[in-house]
């Protein structure tokens, strides 16, 4: 009762999960997003997202998540997703299902796509093997959305929330990554082209210098979107 109430508690209403958050390509939910990099070619967008892909997708105990495939000519990393998605815990009950999903990085000159598909569930697998389905079937809008589409339902909801909530801790997880890697190699090229200023400068793309303590503080942000 305590674990049903917790994940009552959590807003079924909010529009991020309702009508159009959920997308469709040919019949299959398909999570997608831009990123763009003017400033970063395309060799070292490659290496940078593998690196972020090999460090996100590693096998752990019982789970087993890692990078499947990767082709540098193309710029494709393609990272097999499998972990828990906890909706409600307490002392004494857990709530949770595997997922498994592909996460889809594909590079090119000025920036790079990412997406998220084929996604599947385990569910209550200590319980007679659990049960099986695919995100298609049960995260759709006419399963996880109440009649009037005005929140989400009880049981396919929160797996829609949960879904919704990785992939979103994904994307930011992969742009904030490349925004520091962003970062990082601006200053150390700079530094050393600098070293014989008091403080280490970074070129904001203008024809002009800004210092480093000058800088937005979102600047992952900032440069995540290009």
């Amino acid at each position: 009762m305590f674990a049903v109430a917790k994940d009552d508690k959590k807003d079924n209403s909010d529009p991020k999960y309702l009508t159009g958050a959920v997308t469709m390509t040919d019949g299959k939910i398909v999570f997608s997003e831009r990123i763009e990099t003017p400033s970063i070619s395309k060799s070292e967008l490659y290496d940078i997202m593998l690196k972020w892909a090999n460090e996100r997708f590693t096998p752990e105990k019982s789970i087993n998540s890692r990078v499947v495939y990767t082709n540098e000519e193309k710029g494709e990393i393609v990272g097999s997703g499998e972990e828990y998605m906890v909706f409600s815990s307490s002392a004494l009950s857990l709530d949770r299902t595997r997922i498994y999903y592909y996460f889809l990085i594909k590079v090119e000159d000025g920036g790079c796509e990412i997406s998220m598909s084929r996604i599947r569930y385990w569910y209550d697998e200590n319980r007679d093997g659990g049960e099986k389905y695919t995100a298609e079937e049960w995260i759709n809008d006419k399963m996880a959305l109440n009649k009037s589409k005005t929140k989400l339902a009880p049981i396919c909801g929160k797996f829609r929330r949960e879904t919704i909530n990785l992939k979103d801790e994904l994307f930011k997880s992969a742009k904030d990554y490349l925004g520091q890697r962003a970062l990082s190699n601006t200053v150390s090229d700079n530094s050393a082209k600098t070293d014989t200023t008091e403080e280490t400068s970074v070129s904001d793309g203008n024809p002009r210098t800004v210092s480093v303590s000058q800088l937005p503080s979102d600047i992952n942000e900032i440069i995540s979107k290009g």
